[in-house]
């Protein structure tokens, strides 16, 4: 079954290669005025760190916004275009690398899958403000019983590669949460690994199922900003070539850490990603905006 996975990431990365290659090679003498280094720096640093699970798109669209690499309206849309070829080479990686009990994988992914294309529309009606504040309470809760549990003070965490009975169903409704909030915005490693801690597996196993989970929804999306013309070509191909290069450098990196080390950096990860969650909805003064008004705009 893992081959059969890995598989079929492989073909919707040829798909999708040939599909973003082109559109830029059909528009090769109309491309914009973005910067090829200055992009491919942006595309190189952000895709480094997406892989030790801090995310990519939250710096990686403050640092267009604040080189102008391109306008506004088509950050989402580049992010999306650029970042695709990276993820999916971490899923291909990952999947590979790590082992993870095949029912457990296979469940993750597909209720993240689902919880994509089926929790989207509730989720685009949820209160923005709300969605931060949980999310970043939760992480925060969350990294105090990790810490715990790295300093000896609860016996939580473990290096189980594989889930059966009522934690495989917990670890299946949340996985379907967290793919239906990640199209809104909101990203699914840092919870992902939270959730895998938490549950006493590997933190290894965390960076296929998270990572295999982003890969089967992100291309499809991806495909649909570039048939709606709604990307930078230029910037996005800058920044996906020098990020597919450092996803496989950082790839290296995480599979040589320690798995002592490599809880302490799920733990800093998780504190970051709660941090901005918090700092987010408390400076987000509207109550009442919906998910889906702030994606739409």
């Amino acid at each position: 079954m893992v081959q059969v996975i890995w598989g079929l990431l492989v073909v919707m990365l040829v798909w999708y290669v040939y599909v973003f290659g082109k559109d830029v090679w059909q528009h090769r003498d109309e491309l914009e005025d973005s910067s090829w280094i200055k992009s491919g720096l942006i595309g190189g640093f952000v895709n480094f760190f997406d892989v030790l699970g801090i995310g990519a798109f939250a710096p990686q669209a403050a640092l267009l916004k604040f080189t102008k690499e391109t306008k506004d309206r088509v950050i989402p849309g580049t992010m999306n275009v650029a970042n695709t070829v990276p993820v999916l080479l971490q899923a291909l990686i990952f999947i590979k690398a790590v082992e993870v009990e095949v029912v457990t994988l296979v469940a993750m992914l597909v209720s993240a899958t689902l919880g994509a294309i089926v929790g989207a529309g509730i989720v685009a009606k949820l209160p923005e403000k709300k969605v931060q504040l949980t999310m970043g309470v939760a992480l925060f809760i969350t990294a105090i019983v990790m810490l715990a549990s790295l300093l000896g003070l609860m016996p939580v965490g473990g290096e189980a590669i594989g889930l059966t009975g009522v934690k495989l169903v917990f670890a299946v409704a949340i996985n379907f949460v967290l793919g239906a909030l990640m199209t809104a915005g909101v990203g699914l490693y840092s919870p992902c690994m939270a959730l895998i801690f938490m549950l006493g597996m590997s933190p290894l196993v965390a960076f296929p199922i998270m990572m295999g989970s982003c890969a089967f929804l992100m291309p499809p999306a991806s495909v649909k900003f570039i048939k709606e013309k709604a990307y930078n070509r230029k910037a996005a191909l800058a920044m996906a070539i020098p990020g597919s290069i450092a996803v496989l450098v950082a790839a290296f990196v995480v599979k040589s850490l320690p798995l002592d080390v490599l809880r302490w950096v799920v733990v800093a990860v998780v504190i970051y990603t709660g941090t901005v969650m918090l700092k987010s909805g408390l400076k987000n003064k509207g109550t009442n905006e919906v998910v889906g008004d702030i994606i739409k705009g």
